[in-house]
């Protein structure tokens, strides 16, 4: 992507200059400033970003929703490694929380199977 940008940057060195008290704008010539930008993707960071809220919505569903967080966390932290980060790390993030939030809930079903077992005996 290619921006050109021309009379914006010549009024700003204008009003620089009047500022500044340098000579008479008349006697310039217009500066051209090109910005050339390459638009850079992660596509495993998205993909990683993508499978994880995916995996909040299918964690109902008992294999496809592991699989499905699994692979959102796999692909998370292979996007990791190129750049930009961003999305990678809020696929990581919200893999992070499923995975707490799975260990918090099997945890709970544990320690209510043990007081469970605790008060038949």
């Amino acid at each position: 992507m290619k921006i050109v940008l021309n009379d914006y940057f010549y009024a700003l060195t204008l009003n620089q200059q009047r500022t500044t008290g340098m000579q008479d704008h008349r006697n310039q010539e217009k500066q051209t400033i090109i910005i050339n930008q390459q638009n850079q993707s992660n596509s495993m960071g998205l993909a990683g970003l993508i499978l994880s809220i995916l995996a909040w919505f299918s964690s109902c569903l008992p294999i496809a929703g592991s699989i499905i967080w699994l692979l959102g966390l796999i692909f998370s932290i292979i996007g990791l490694f190129k750049r930009p980060r961003g999305t990678a790390i809020a696929g990581l993030v919200i893999s992070c929380i499923g995975l707490i939030l799975l260990l918090f809930f099997f945890g709970a079903l544990a320690f209510l199977g043990l007081t469970a077992a605790a008060l038949e005996s």
